[in-house]
This record gives C-alpha cells, structure tokens and sequence, in this order.
C-alpha cells in the first residue's frame, strides 16, 4: 500500500553519505513485470504496530527526499522490515525505486502511523482483511502477527487482482503461513483452518472470480467458504485498496452492521486513510 503525495521527480541513486535516514536493502523479489517486494535494514528504535506504514524514498533531483507512504508488510517483531509495491514507468518514485538491488540504500523515516491496528477494533470472533492489489502489505503484516490469531478464532483473507499472477504474493504468503511448523506449534494442528484465504481475478479468468463488494453483497463468499454472513456480533473488518474501493466495501459494511472505528474510538470496522494512486 502507498499514500500519494505530489512531490519531485526522482534522481538517480545518490553516494550514501548524503543520504538522510538511509537503510540497506537486504533483497528484492520482482512478482510480475508491475510488482515487487523487498526488504531492508530495520533502524534500531523504529517501533510499530502490525498494519501501520512509514515514508520510504529516495533523494530527488533537488536533492530532497522524494517520500510515499508504504505499508511494512513484515510482522512487528521481524528484524528487517518488508514492503510490497507496484511498479509505474512513470512514477516519480517506483520508476526509480523498482530498480534497487540488495546492498542499495533508501530513505526510511522512522515514524510510524496507520489505521490498519488490531486496538483500533473491538473484540470479536472473526477479522476480515479485504484488499486489492498492493492493498494487501499491511495484512500481510497482520497475518504473521500471532497477536491476530490471540484475538480471532479465524482470520479471512479477500484479496482481489486483475489476474492470477499478480495474486502470487499473497498466495505464497499464506501458504508459507499455513505450514509455519512455529505457529502450528503455538495454536495446535487446526491453525491451517483458521486462516482462510479467497483471492479472486476480475480480468483473468481463474477458479474464484469477481469483485469483493460483489462477493460481499451477494453472498458468494459465505456459501463458497460456509460461513455466515458478516454480523455485529461476531465479524470485524480492515480495507486497504484505492479509494474508490475503500469507500464501496465502506458502505458494504455497514449495510451489514458494522461501524467504521478508529485508534481513538474501536469499532468494528477501519479502512486505511491512505490513497493508493497510480502515480507513485
């Protein structure tokens, strides 16, 4: 997930002795020819939430960081943190930021914030993460996070893509979950069962297809995973997508009940302020 926020043209890379706040990259991993993850060294005193992000970037040809909020995909308690995202030719950032290469340094400020947080819901007995494309990272963060599964008897993860490729991150994610021989030590042999995971395509055709709101509103996914549908009582929510996306499952879930929380005020319901554009 990125924030949009108008800034510079990004510059090739700068000698590290210039650059503000810097952290090594440790690796990258490119999914598609439009997404990539990578991985970089964890400043000491940063301290996070699972599901908040930071400012991430490079220097600009004004010799200012050029920033966007990422979401860190890694668990709290990870030793490096990780961040998933798209890549645009012509993005300010990404055009540039899709290149790094382990040993690479970026800007990392250490100030995490976020809605996407476990304290911003209340207690319930299913967590529901719905996301789009890059949307996913902060859940990703979440569902490595053994506080999630301290919470929730079960956890659904609704991630919805063009096509089946771009769905690879979150597929691989999960099912790495679902064998990690820790947690299955830590919440017995059912764990498996307590992460279900529905990805959907809405260009390609594959097994599961369609939009989340539709698969909401219609029913499709609680007959498809025989679950009931979403209540006060038992179901709480996190969106994270484009704007447009997070304002329509907004308005699914309340036809369902729910009210939209905050750090301040848990509800039952959050969606992440942040505007995924497409020109980062």
């Amino acid at each position: 997930m990125t924030l949009d926020i108008p800034v510079a043209d990004a510059a090739p890379k700068t000698v590290s002795k210039t650059l503000p706040d810097a952290q090594t990259v440790t690796a990258v991993r490119h999914w598609t020819d439009s997404l990539f993850s990578f991985r970089v060294t964890r400043p000491a005193s940063l301290r996070f939430r699972s599901g908040e992000f930071v400012m991430i970037g490079l220097l600009g040809d004004n010799g200012k960081p050029l920033l966007r909020a990422y979401s860190i995909a890694s668990p709290n308690w990870d030793e490096e943190l990780e961040f998933y995202s798209i890549k645009v030719p012509d993005g300010p950032l990404t055009s540039k930021l899709q290149h790094i290469k382990p040993g690479d340094e970026i800007i990392l400020r250490p100030k995490p914030v976020g809605t996407l947080v476990l304290d911003a819901l209340l207690p319930g007995k299913r967590l529901w993460f719905l996301a789009t494309g890059t949307g996913i990272a902060p859940f990703a963060s979440l569902m490595r996070d053994p506080e999630t599964f301290e919470r929730y008897e079960q956890v659904v993860m609704m991630h919805t893509c063009r096509t089946a490729e771009e769905l690879s991150y979150g597929r691989e994610l999960v099912e790495n979950l679902k064998h990690d021989p820790l947690l299955g030590e830590i919440y017995g042999e059912d764990f498996a069962s307590r992460l279900i995971y529905y990805p959907t395509t809405t260009r390609e055709a594959s097994p599961r297809m369609g939009r989340i709101t539709d698969n909401l509103t219609s029913g499709k996914v609680f007959a498809d995973l025989g679950l009931p549908p979403i209540s006060l009582e038992t179901d709480r929510a996190m969106v994270c997508g484009s704007l447009a996306f997070n304002v329509d499952v907004k308005a699914v879930l309340e036809g369902f009940g729910l009210r939209e929380g905050a750090n301040s005020d848990p509800k039952e319901f959050v969606v992440e302020k942040a505007f995924v554009g497409d020109g980062v």
